[in-house]
């Protein structure tokens, strides 16, 4: 089964959490805080693979997540790093975060990485605690969780051409003569259900060719079965724009050309840029003839070539003109650097310390914030000296005094995530 777009959750994994311990050895006495730290969680990872043609694994994985760290150890021993996970993904693959929709990453190339989640760091053990004031310290953090958000993942194959036409042009029969590929041929439309793809040699080089299945007037908007497979001709560097010029099912082909022509300009990266060849195929019908002279006096300003996929007629043409075309092409960029995620930078700056609170109709004052969540996941709350750390933690970033300005008093409840707390002025 091709499956060419996925959308699933991501998390990353936990970073592990920092214990409580002290040396108790023989003859060491006030032997002082022993807790080692927790590992940092494993990132979750996409990689190219050539060898794969479809995302038809993640499709039954809703959810990825990697491994947790090792929770640290007493005698001041670190705990383990978790693994990363790698998830193999076939060259072609772009990953999108589903809520921004800004790109994450574009695997182009084997064994290229893309890391979609980064794991969490692990939290500290009560020996990083410790200070000349306060030698003995009963305090340590829970691992940071992982990154979590939802992905689409999108397939759009790699090929330098792509052929695209109105069902039953002959793609499908022009492909298998050219290249070893052997698509679905039958006399009705749309036998083309998802893309072809072909190495095709001409001399001693050789280019990949893709057929897409048939698209029909307003496939840029949606219609018909094509404009799923739109995304598989954006990396292509030349189209072959194959019509039918024999007029058989009652078109004209300079009509199919304006048509299909005017589904790519309006195509989100406005595919009509692209270098293009005409294959007026089915040359060896009766009726060709006429309509090709038609079609040469009012199409100008493009390569066209006269063929027939099924006699072969004209095959040899048509592909040193499309290598002579595909030689000076350029190479597309179909992104710009807006629709990519920004490069987190790790420094020692600030962390920000956005929160929002709002009194809920239980009445109970909820706080969020994406900082105020993870101190919360972070904390023990078994030990009350981690629990008095989280309240002055947050008094710290100005969450009790953006209480007091929504009107709490002593005796109300705080909600943060599922937890709740009394608040005590």
């Amino acid at each position: 089964m091709f499956v060419d777009l996925v959308i699933l959750s991501v998390e990353a994994g936990k970073g592990g959490d920092g214990i409580v311990a002290f040396r108790r050895e023989k003859y060491v006495p006030m032997g002082g805080p022993a807790g080692g730290s927790g590992g940092s969680g494993g990132d979750l990872i996409f990689i190219g693979e050539e060898g794969l043609s479809t995302l038809l694994e993640l499709r039954y994985n809703k959810v990825l997540r990697s491994n947790p760290g090792e929770k640290g150890m007493s005698k001041c021993m670190h705990g383990r790093n978790a693994d990363n996970a790698y998830i193999n993904v076939p060259v072609g693959t772009t990953i999108y975060d589903n809520t921004t929709g800004l790109i994450i990453g574009d695997i182009t190339e084997n064994k290229q990485e893309v890391i979609v989640a980064k794991g969490g760091r692990g939290g500290r053990g009560n020996v990083q605690f410790a200070t000349s004031r306060y030698p003995a310290p009963e305090i340590c953090e829970k691992g940071e969780p992982g990154f979590r958000r939802n992905i689409r993942v999108e397939l759009k194959i790699l090929a330098d051409v792509g052929l695209v036409g109105f069902p039953s042009v002959g793609k499908s029969t022009l492909i298998s003569v050219v290249s070893k590929a052997r698509p679905k041929i039958a006399e009705y439309h749309f036998t083309t259900i998802k893309p072809n793809l072909g190495v095709v040699g001409v001399g001693d080089k050789s280019f990949v060719m893709a057929d897409l299945p048939g698209l029909i007037e307003g496939a840029s908007q949606g219609s018909g079965l094509g404009h799923q497979f739109l995304r598989h001709i954006e990396r292509t560097r030349v189209i072959v724009h194959v019509i039918d010029i024999s007029g058989l099912e009652g078109r004209d082909p300079v009509e199919d050309f304006k048509i299909i022509n005017n589904e790519l300009s309006q195509y989100k990266y406005d595919l009509l840029k692209r270098p293009q060849v005409i294959a007026l195929n089915k040359a060896d019908l009766a009726s060709s003839e006429e309509n090709y002279q038609k079609f040469i006096k009012e199409v100008k300003g493009y390569e066209i070539v006269k063929v027939s996929a099924f006699t072969h007629e004209g095959i040899e043409d048509l592909l040193y003109k499309v290598l002579n075309v595909l030689e000076k092409a350029k190479q597309q960029s179909i992104y710009d650097d807006d629709n990519f995620e920004n490069v987190v930078e790790y420094n020692f700056t600030k962390e920000e310390s956005k929160f929002f609170v709002d009194l809920a109709d239980d009445n109970v004052f909820e706080v969020r914030g994406e900082m105020v969540e993870k101190l919360l996941e972070m904390t023990d709350f078994t030990k009350d000296e981690s629990v008095k750390r989280f309240a002055r933690q947050l008094r710290g970033i100005g969450v009790d005094e953006e209480l007091r300005k929504k009107g709490i008093v002593s005796g109300d409840v705080v909600r943060i995530l599922n937890y709740e707390f009394d608040f005590i002025d």
